[in-house]
């Protein structure tokens, strides 16, 4: 998942991208309205979180833009501007949510969940696929009960099969949702990532499917 953080205090900026990238995120960042809109446009994101005191261009206005260009990205307001005229003005003009700084850490990041559960369209907070589950409130990986330990890529490339389940991920969405600007993913590494996954998901009964030429499918196990 790719989160794009437009944030004008450096310090916070920084701790919120250590706190995401910590749990898996790949996270781009800027500081002002009018970059966060370009590359909003440019590339695609899962979520976005945005302030609204921003230089350039005010977070509103940002908004404003993205949705009157059609742009779904869904966002997550965190700023401190915490009036409900201004509340009932973010979630009008199209923001997913609002928080109000300061906020709890815990409930930030139950918000992100909760946006990035949405946006894939899955209600229920857990995903059973086989004999594999995946808890999306923890963002954990269960099986028979236990936690299955994974690395940080694997989990967040895990992440993306299960959500997709039934359908092929091609690698450049692959390389979308899991790198930043500032990162990257070779195609060998990729097909490294997904043998390791094949060969942890096959004692499961599932199938993670090489589609020749477009990418990889995690087949739906038959009831």
């Amino acid at each position: 998942m790719r989160i794009l953080l437009v944030e004008d205090d450096l310090p916070l900026a920084e701790a919120l991208t250590s706190l995401l990238a910590g749990a898996g995120y790949a996270v781009d960042v800027v500081h002002d309205g009018a970059s966060a809109e370009t590359l909003a446009q440019a590339e695609r994101f899962d979520l976005m979180i945005l302030d609204l005191n921003l230089p350039e261009k005010d977070g509103l206005a940002v908004l404003r833009s993205l949705r009157a260009r059609r742009n779904g990205v869904p966002i997550l307001i965190l700023t401190a501007r915490g009036g409900p005229d201004e509340r009932v003005l973010g979630l009008d003009l199209g923001a997913d949510d609002y928080m109000v700084k300061p906020f709890d850490v815990r409930e930030f990041e139950a918000r992100v969940r909760t946006i990035l559960r949405r946006q894939g369209g899955f209600g229920a907070s857990v995903i059973q696929l086989g004999g594999l589950s995946f808890d999306q409130t923890g963002r954990q990986f269960l099986v028979g009960g236990e936690a299955m330990t994974l690395p940080a890529r694997e989990l967040a490339l895990l992440e993306l099969f299960v959500l997709r389940a039934g359908r092929v991920v091609g690698k450049e969405a692959i390389v979308q949702s899991l790198t930043s600007l500032e990162d990257s993913l070779s195609d060998n590494a990729i097909e490294q990532y997904v043998s390791r996954l094949r060969r942890r998901l096959a004692p499961l009964g599932l199938n993670l499917r090489t589609a020749r030429g477009l990418g990889y499918m995690l087949e739906k196990p038959v009831d």
